[in-house]
């Protein structure tokens, strides 16, 4: 089918993405084109966007039940369905004065903040239900052990998602470090890494290319890698073990990292879990050791319990 045909047409009206298409047919497909299904949904849309015989590779199923399978999807061959797929790609790159652009019902007054409640709530369900859990788990793996030393970095506005993990993880477990911007650190980082490192991405739509630079690098050096990045998948994501991809659409002209922010508290929580004791132990050792060198300071772990000042009031620290 040629790039416009009325097919493709009709197919791009009808406004569904391929992911939307593939989650909905799931049920109806033969269980070597569910594999491609879900091999396409663990990596998406890099994996569409292969070659017939690597997502047939990635999948573990032949050529051919990858060309059924993107028949089923209404798609005249694999050309039309990596189109489509490009298209996507294209939609979702714009900047924030191209979405301007975009027309937007929002409420005023009083129905603001619970529009807005409603808005976010869904992007953080819709994102959770679509992270594959066999990705959370990875992530999950690497992240807790204990032999690993875990390097985080973030982007332009990613970093404070960067940052909020090590702040975390530090607390839970050693050898946690932020990846410093300079690049002095960063030569050093990749110079000095083998395979007991792990560099965990924060890398969203209008990828940055010195990210991606140091994540291949990394790789290179025999580092493993997770990646926080939105639907349409930064480049790393070819590269690493966990991808952990999460909705960025928002009424605002910018992308929101509200539902990437709920999954990094859920790693955490996760996290917590996963380490038990060892975990508690050493939060109790660090608290110790932060009670030492500030100790007019309360913990911020647990609340303190409130004394009663001169005026019957409940004293707190600001």
């Amino acid at each position: 089918m040629s790039a416009g045909s009325p097919r493709e047409a009709a197919l791009a009206a009808e406004g569904l993405t391929v992911a939307e298409r593939t989650r909905a047919g799931l049920g109806d497909l033969s269980a070597g084109e569910r594999k491609v299904g879900r091999a396409l949904l663990a990596l998406y849309p890099m994996a569409g966007l292969e070659t017939v015989a690597a997502l047939a590779s990635r999948a573990g199923v032949s050529a051919p039940t990858v060309v059924r399978f993107v028949g089923r999807l209404g798609y005249d061959g694999y050309p039309a369905f990596q189109r489509a797929l490009m298209r996507e790609v294209q939609d979702r790159m714009g900047s924030p004065v191209e979405q301007y652009a975009e027309g937007r019902d929002v409420p005023e007054g009083g129905a603001f903040l619970p529009w807005a409640a409603d808005v976010y709530t869904a992007r953080v369900r819709e994102s959770f239900h679509e992270v594959p859990p066999s990705e959370f788990e990875r992530a999950l793996e690497v992240l807790t052990d204990p032999r690993a030393r875990v390097h985080v970095v973030g982007g332009r506005f990613s970093h404070v998602l960067s940052d909020y993990l090590v702040a975390h993880l530090q607390w839970l477990r050693p050898g946690v470090r932020a990846v410093p911007a300079d690049e002095f650190s960063r030569v050093a980082l990749v110079g000095d890494a083998d395979e007991h490192d792990v560099l965990v991405v924060f890398d969203f739509r209008r990828h940055d290319p010195s990210t991606v630079q140091l994540a291949e690098l990394a790789r290179s050096a025999g580092v493993r890698v997770v990646l926080f990045t939105d639907p349409w998948l930064s480049p790393v994501a070819e590269l690493a073990e966990a991808v952990l991809p999460t909705r960025v659409e928002s009424p605002s002209p910018f992308d929101s990292l509200v539902p990437a922010m709920a999954l990094v508290e859920a790693v955490v929580t996760a996290v917590t879990e996963r380490l038990a004791e060892e975990g508690r132990l050493r939060v109790e050792r660090l608290e110790e050791v932060r009670s030492q060198l500030d100790p007019h300071t309360p913990s911020a772990l647990a609340p303190q319990e409130a004394s009663t000042g001169p005026a019957g009031g409940a004293e707190t620290a600001g």
